[in-house]
Order: structure tokens, then sequence, then C-alpha cells
């Protein structure tokens, strides 16, 4: 299905203003919280209505503010699960499902698709919120929609559960062949589970990419934080070159020549892409000669905080973030740190 999206909505102080495309794919928005992702995905299933714009599915007009144009919510077949699974409190786990699939076979494969036999008969008030979310999913596939749509569908779930999910729905969505938006903060998910990602701050998209485009080369500040980039500094053009004000540092960058003359704001370089370096290259471009603030040890790996020594003694100096298998750290534990940033990895922001 081919989604198109450009609409205006006023809610209170909040202004949403978004525009987008998609084909037949799997969509992500990502974003904060608050930054007026569920409210596109009300808008887009009609239980908001947009103060102006239009929403298109295929060749059908859900939207359209000009012409009056307002298709109501049952008629526009999309499925929607919602963040706090709307399910019907008086019915059983049978029932609502039975409600999407209108079969009772039918019902009892989607109970077994999504881990729920021997929780037929209980009602959404026993049943814990990972299992209450595994029922609006079960009960909104059942539909047979002509487009789905997800509002962080996995947040209530252990990682067990949700690994197992993810697969399901995975392959759901590969036989449902319709595409779909999906909707997170978590970057993880979305690399994960979609095609292309929309970033969004503020009720607007600031960033559209496919999900490979948008974590090696981000846009935006806004994106570049919210794909888990650690590391940003704001930047300074010295004539020759740019310098990192937070990492106190000219900072040489591949296509320099190239970036010259344009308005560079921000860089920004993901932890795991230091490169550890000797103390006979501690004079050499991008190298940092690091005063460790703290080591924290992560499930398979170190997380090294640390400054650049040049501005440890500054008030307000930026915490940077060094990223390192454990057998990387002990072999280097106790000895003085040298990180390079590799020109080649610089993300460069122009906001």
């Amino acid at each position: 299905m081919a989604l198109y999206v450009d609409i205006e909505k006023r809610y209170g102080d909040f202004c949403l203003r978004v525009c987008f495309e998609m084909q037949r794919e799997m969509f992500a928005i990502l974003g904060a919280s608050g930054c007026g992702k569920s409210l596109t995905l009300k808008c887009i299933a009609g239980i908001e209505k947009p103060d102006a714009g239009v929403i298109k599915l295929d060749d059908t007009v859900l939207f359209d503010a000009a012409k009056k144009i307002n298709v109501p919510t049952r008629k526009r077949n999309i499925g929607y699960l919602f963040q706090d699974y709307a399910l019907f409190p008086h019915m059983t786990v049978f029932q609502n499902i039975m409600c999407g699939a209108k079969d009772k076979d039918k019902t009892r494969e989607w109970i077994g698709r999504f881990f729920l036999e021997g929780k037929e008969r209980l009602y959404p008030a026993q049943l814990s919120g990972g299992q209450r979310q595994r029922v609006a999913l079960a009960r909104m596939l059942a539909q047979n929609p002509r487009f789905v749509m997800f509002d962080e569908p996995f947040s209530a779930l252990d990682n067990y559960l949700k690994t197992q999910l993810e697969r399901e729905v995975m392959n759901v969505m590969e036989t449902f062949g319709n595409g779909g938006i999906f909707v997170s903060h978590d970057r993880n998910e979305v690399y994960r589970l979609t095609d292309r990602i929309a970033v969004m701050e503020n009720g607007s998209i600031v960033d559209v990419q496919d999900k490979h485009g948008i974590f090696d080369a981000p846009k935006t500040l806004a994106a570049t934080l919210l794909t888990g980039c650690k590391n940003i500094t704001r930047l300074e053009w010295r004539g020759n070159g740019y310098y990192a004000l937070d990492w106190e540092m000219m900072l040489s960058i591949s296509g320099a020549v190239e970036a010259q003359g344009k308005a560079f704001r921000y860089a920004g370089v993901r932890a795991h892409f230091l490169e550890l370096v000797s103390e006979t290259e501690r004079d050499a471009d991008n190298v940092i000669a690091c005063e460790i603030l703290r080591v924290i040890e992560d499930t398979f790996s170190f997380i090294v905080l640390f400054t650049n020594r040049a501005a440890a003694c500054k008030t307000g100096y930026a915490v940077m973030t060094y990223e390192l298998s454990k057998e990387d750290w002990h072999r280097i534990a106790g000895k003085p740190l040298y990180l390079k940033v590799p020109t080649d990895k610089v993300i460069l922001m122009e906001k």
C-alpha cells in the first residue's frame, strides 16, 4: 500500500506538521516521547482530525481538509495497535481475538502464533502487560487490515518474549505484504524491523532515509542523537579547518575540501568507532589523550567515560564515550589511553 501524509494539527501549544510518503514497506517513525509520533498515527487512523492537509492510501482519499473529506475510522480498515492495547475488558482473550478473526478456527490459530495457549478464558484484567499486548497484536492482525500501524508494540515485554514476537511480526508482515508504520523511540527495534526511518522532532519530520543511510550519515543533530551517537561536538570553521569546540581539538575530516564553505554546526562519532592507538601516535591528527573519568562494565563490553586531557581542567568539559570489548579492555587497563577519531567516521550536521 502506498501512503501519502501531508497534515497539520494543533494540540494546545503543540503543532504537528508532518509530510511523508511510503510504499509497500515497513516505515518507522523514530522520536522521543512527546514529539508527535502517536498523534500522527491517530490522524491516519481517523481517531484525530487534522486541521489541514491530505491523507491518501493508494487511490483512496482518507482525509482532505479542502474538499471536506474525512472517512470514518471504521471504514478505513487500518489495523492500529495502541500503546494501551484498547482490549475489551468484558471479553475473554478468545473473544477479543474473535472480534478480529470472525472465525473460531482462525482465532485458535492466532492464539497459538502469539503464545497465548491456556489464557483463552482469562479477561484482560487477569493478564500481565505483555500478555495483553500479545492479545492486542493478535486481534489487530486477525482483522486482515489493508494497512497496519504499530505504536511501541514491544515496550512491556521482556527481552526473550520480545525477540519471539519480533520474529512473529516479521513473518506476519512478510506474508501481509502491504507494509505498515512502526513507531518507536528504540533505535535497535526500528533498525531490525523496518526498511526506512523518519526521525521526528517537535512535531516535524527532520530526516528520512533508508535505515543504513540514517545510521551511517544522519543529517541533523536530532537524528544523530536518536540513532545512538554519544559523542557530539559543536563546530567552528577556523580558516583552514574545523575546530571541535567541545573536544578541544582541530578535527580532520574526510572530504574536508568539499566541506569548506558549508555551514556544518555539529560533528559526531559513535562510541564503537573510536580507534585505540599507541602513545607514539599521540601527536597525530584527531588523537585524544584521554583523562578517564569512569569505567562501566556492560554485559558484553566495557564503556569508558573520558574527556580530552587538554580540556579536563576546564569547567563544563565534554564527557565522551568509548565502547570496547572486554578482552581489549583487560589488555589496556591501567595504561594511558589514546583514542583517534577516524576521519571517515565523522558525522557532520548542518542543524
